[in-house]
Parts: C-alpha cells; sequence; structure tokens
C-alpha cells in the first residue's frame, strides 16, 4: 500500500476568491496569525500564505495540540523558534492561553510597534489577520478569543464564507478569513493527512481505502493505538483485517454478516478527529 498514494486533490471555486480577498486585505495588516493543526503541522501549512503575507510579521498557532504529543509539540515549537518566527501551542476551545497570543503578538511586531511610538501613535492595536486551511480551527480560535460567538464555526471546511473584523482586546484586532487551500497537493502524502484530519470534504473521498493508509501509517509509530482503542490484535494483520476485526468486535456489520467496512472507517477517522485513539502527531519536526 505504501507505493500506492491517493491522489487527493479540491480546490472549490470559492477558495480562489477567497485568496484574491486575502491578497487585497494584506496592505491593512500588520501580523498574520495562521493556525496549523499540531498533527499535522507540516501539512497544514499553506504554502500560498507564505507567497501573500511577503515580508509581514508572523506568528503560528500550534491548534489541537492536546490531540498531538506533548514531545511533539515541543519540538515544533523549537523549530519555529529557529526561524524566528513566533509560536504558541493551545486548544483553541479554551482560553488558557490567549494572554500567550497576545504577548506573542507584541513580540512578532515590537518594530512596529516602536516606530508608532515615535511617531507619537500610542495605545493603537494590532491589526492581524487569522489564517489558515479548512477545519484548523480559526473560528473557534476567535469566538473563544473574543468570548462571545462572533464567528461561524464546524466541523466541515468551508464554513467561513467571507472575511469579518472582530475587536478582541484592546491591543489586538483580528480579521477572520475562509479556510484557503492552495490549488494543488505536490506530495500525494500531504492531501491524505488532510483528509485524515478533516480539512478535505469528505463526500469526495474513498474513506475505506483512507482509512487503510492511516492504519498503516498509525501503526508504524502506534503498534498498540487500534488494540487499545478497539480491544483487538493487530499483530500480522493487513490494514483490511484490522478493519475486518473492529467491524466484528463493535458489531459493525450489514446484512448478512459480512464487515461494513463504510462504517468502520468512518468510526475509526472520527475516533483519531476527536482524540479517542490517544495523543498522535502524524508528522514530527526535523
Amino acid at each position: 500500500m505504501t507505493d500506492n498514494k491517493l491522489n487527493i486533490q479540491w480546490y472549490p471555486g470559492h477558495m480562489a476568491k477567497a485568496r484574491r480577498l486575502m491578497q487585497e486585505d494584506m496592505k491593512m495588516i500588520d501580523l498574520v496569525i495562521e493556525i496549523v493543526d499540531a498533527r499535522v503541522v507540516r501539512s497544514s501549512r499553506n504554502p500560498e500564505i507564505d507567497k501573500l503575507a511577503g515580508q509581514k510579521s508572523r506568528l503560528i498557532l500550534l491548534n489541537k495540540s492536546d490531540l498531538s504529543e506533548d514531545s511533539e509539540n515541543a519540538r515544533w515549537i523549537q523549530y519555529f523558534a529557529a526561524q524566528n518566527i513566533g509560536v504558541v501551542a493551545l486548544d483553541a476551545r479554551t482560553r488558557t492561553q490567549m494572554k500567550k497570543v497576545v504577548a506573542a503578538a507584541q513580540e512578532a511586531c515590537k518594530e512596529k510597534i516602536e516606530r508608532d511610538k515615535r511617531r507619537g501613535i500610542l495605545n493603537r492595536p494590532i491589526r492581524a489577520m487569522v489564517v489558515g486551511i479548512p477545519n484548523v480551527g480559526k473560528s473557534t480560535f476567535i469566538n473563544s478569543f473574543s468570548g462571545k460567538t462572533v464567528a461561524k464555526t464546524g466541523n466541515k471546511p468551508g464554513v467561513t464564507k467571507g472575511n469579518q473584523w472582530i475587536r478582541v482586546d484592546s491591543k489586538l484586532e483580528l480579521l477572520d478569513t475562509p479556510g484557503l487551500l492552495w490549488p494543488k497537493f505536490e506530495d500525494p502524502v500531504v492531501g491524505m493527512h488532510l483528509a485524515y484530519i478533516g480539512s478535505i470534504n469528505d463526500d469526495i473521498i474513498n474513506k475505506e481505502e483512507l482509512c487503510m493508509h492511516f492504519i498503516e501509517e498509525i501503526l508504524a509509530r502506534f503498534p498498540d493505538a487500534f488494540d487499545k482503542r478497539y480491544e483487538i490484535q493487530c499483530e500480522g494483520k493487513e490494514p483490511h483485517e484490522i478493519m475486518e476485526a473492529i467491524a466484528v468486535k463493535k458489531a459493525c456489520l450489514v446484512k448478512g454478516g459480512d464487515p461494513d467496512l463504510k462504517r468502520v472507517a468512518n468510526m475509526i477517522l472520527d475516533d483519531y478527529r476527536g482524540g479517542r485513539l490517544g495523543k498522535i502527531s502524524i508528522e514530527v519536526a526535523e
């Protein structure tokens, strides 16, 4: 299976429009806050953002860090720090790291703040654009940050359809933007990793095949993940055999007693997305 990668491509028309709007709005902002999924940091970073941001100050938020390995979160923080990029690991559903985010935003924009002071401009809030691919938690972050529901949230990609400004703090204003993918995944592994976390619309994916790739990849680093969750024995089994074993264990059967692999695939991927397989980082810092 390793050499037979799924080739996932998905670039709806509204994303091209979102990219144009983002490019226009860049001239109004001081800082680009990029939210990525801590489990697949590399794959969830949109290369288009680097092109659009140019020389703007940058801050990266490792969201869903409660679902990834603590050791890998620390390594990713070191990785970005070595590039002089500010980074904060957080769970956007809570407000526990919000003071760190404000402090990191100010640190990223300290040269601009000093320039403003020299010009007599005091206490002007940093204007930050919040960007990221679909389903990494941009709207959840903004809602938690502001303490009220100001941005739509959902577990399907493409919920935010247009840009909107949110004043969340006297020191910081946020511009929410729609989730933005890029036109073509050069590496098919990127598409698979984004499909694992739900950033690709499930409706265009063969989830049974995707799940088999997922099982193979997870077993390479976490050989006990499925044994513990589903109380089965995975050793010596191929991914499809593991899915069949889970189907029997969880009574996911169709008429006649055959395994319902579609239902099992949905169960496994939902369990991963919800953290029920444990803290699992698919991509590690190098």
